[in-house]
């Protein structure tokens, strides 16, 4: 006996874009909306070309393609699954563009100013419970990681993430975690300074607790206001690190 499987994908091929982008289309809609969770198997190859009325190649080529994207993943001779939406192909992106040189690294901070300055003022209009308990977590590894590089920037990643989390939006979670090999170049860098005092360490950690307090209470003007006097404070702490960079390329 035959078991046919119900169909979890928008089969109907309309426009008229290349093949296997239409069925890349419409796999990845049942992956955004739930049809197929996370660690969920995908039908098998020969059951979407069927399912799509096309050729097993052309099934491939869209299973292909998302597995480039980070949607699914593969291993060989088994069928694909679903991934957790994540970050992880942009923050590949960005890490290779950030060491690739100063001018790139500083570009994408001036990315995230503008970027997390929006994500605050939403952050404190929705409070997600989620977010604040990540941020409130943050600050406490941060208090523990005084001095200790890799603690503290682990912490500051933890903050940033639950900066977005607190919005409730999801592709906003997913765009922080973009972010994520960004922060962390910039965090090291700036946690290695030679003259970092112990002054300096609970400056950022103040900064730091200043939005999560503005976000708690809910005031998004505050918690702008916040996170770009947090910036202002990391752009002249970059003029020494680009010093130093441009000194040792010198």
């Amino acid at each position: 006996m035959v078991i046919s499987r119900k169909s979890v994908f928008d089969a109907k091929l309309v426009s008229p874009v290349r093949l296997a982008d239409g069925v890349s289309d419409a796999i990845a809609a049942a992956l955004f909306d739930g049809r197929i969770p996370p660690g969920e198997p995908l039908p098998p190859e020969g059951e979407i070309a069927k399912e799509f009325g096309v050729s097993k190649p052309i099934a491939r080529e869209a299973l292909r393609q998302l597995t480039a994207a980070g949607l699914i993943f593969t291993q060989q001779g088994k069928v694909a699954r679903a991934k957790a939406m994540s970050g992880e192909t942009m923050d590949k992106i960005y890490g290779y563009a950030v060491r690739s040189s100063l001018k790139r690294l500083q570009e994408a901070n001036e990315m995230r100013r503008v970027i997390e300055t929006g994500i605050a003022r939403l952050a404190a209009e929705r409070r997600d419970p989620e977010g604040l308990e990540m941020m409130e977590q943050a600050l406490k590894d941060m208090n523990a990681g005084v001095h200790d590089p890799a603690s503290f920037t682990a912490a500051d990643i933890l903050f940033h993430l639950g900066l977005a989390t607190a919005t409730g939006n999801a592709m906003i979670r997913v765009q922080m975690e973009g972010m994520r090999t960004v922060q962390r170049e910039v965090s090291e860098l700036f946690s290695r300074r030679a003259n970092r005092s112990e002054a300096d360490w609970h400056e950022t950690i103040a900064r730091h607790a200043a939005i999560c307090e503005a976000i708690r209470l809910g005031d998004a003007d505050r918690a702008e206001q916040r996170i770009r006097a947090h910036f202002d404070a990391a752009d002249i702490a970059s003029l020494e690190v680009a010093d130093k960079l441009e000194g040792a390329e010198g």
